[in-house]
């Protein structure tokens, strides 16, 4: 069963990097300048064992946050572990199907459930761009938060 939590951390270097990040909240309009974009690094910690995430946003109401991915040692299925600046705790079941990521939290964890929450996103082709979006459901149906997208620091 260790082939399989092997497995599943190895696919997880496709994260391994530093990445920008850039929020889009609906009704935003394109400006000529830059907005302020955040930065999230990733990296192994403990011998390889768990992902870390790191992700610093320079606009005061988005918290920064740490996550730490883990695999299942006997399915290889993935949990993110997250923290925010605010002190928020949350745990999300995660998914890496070919170049689809996903994070889902549906049920109460370290705090009540007021909506639920999922993200999708998708890897580029080359791997440098993940297009995605965050969705909450207040009640049966899911709706449009805000898009993220992270861009391969180079």
């Amino acid at each position: 069963m260790a082939d399989n939590r092997a497995d599943a951390l190895g696919r997880l270097d496709v994260f391994v990097g530093e990445w920008v990040i850039e929020a889009r909240f609906p009704g935003d309009q394109p400006t000529a300048e830059e907005g302020p974009r955040g930065r999230s690094r990733f990296g192994w910690d403990l011998g390889r064992q768990y992902l870390v995430q790191r992700t610093e946003v320079p606009v005061p109401e988005a918290p920064d946050s740490l996550t730490i991915v883990s695999a299942n040692p006997e399915t290889g299925a993935y949990t993110q572990h997250y923290y925010d600046s605010r002190g928020t705790t949350r745990l999300y079941a995660m998914t890496l199907d070919d170049r689809v990521w996903t994070l889902t939290r549906a049920s109460p964890d370290f705090s009540p459930l007021d909506f639920a929450q999922r993200f999708t996103g998708t890897f580029s082709a080359d791997g440098t761009t993940i297009s995605g979006a965050w969705e909450k459901r207040l009640d049966r149906d899911w709706r449009h938060d805000f898009a993220l997208t992270y861009r391969r620091a180079g």
